[in-house]
């Protein structure tokens, strides 16, 4: 019965650079910035919510909204980068 060829393993130039960068946790910034966001995001709804549209930005009326939901998200968006 005829054998098979044996495989052979891929060389080392042939593997995708992903596999070969250390891993790296994030800055010591990275962390505050991105629960600040998400707080700041808060505190601008709930002061939006409790002055009755005269804070942060009258101009905005209803956007006021819009901007708090936009800078939290920004943060929440930034949990999917966050390596300890």
């Amino acid at each position: 019965m005829p054998e098979s060829k044996p495989r052979r393993k891929p060389s080392s130039a042939a593997q995708p650079a992903s596999a070969t960068q250390a891993y790296k946790p994030n800055a010591i910034w990275f962390k505050p910035v991105m629960f600040g966001l998400m707080i700041i995001g808060l505190l601008w709804i709930i002061t939006f919510y409790i002055s009755e549209g005269r804070f942060p930005v009258q101009a905005w009326e209803s956007w006021n909204i819009v901007a708090g939901f936009g800078i939290a998200i920004i943060g929440f968006l930034m949990t999917t980068r966050w390596r300890s």
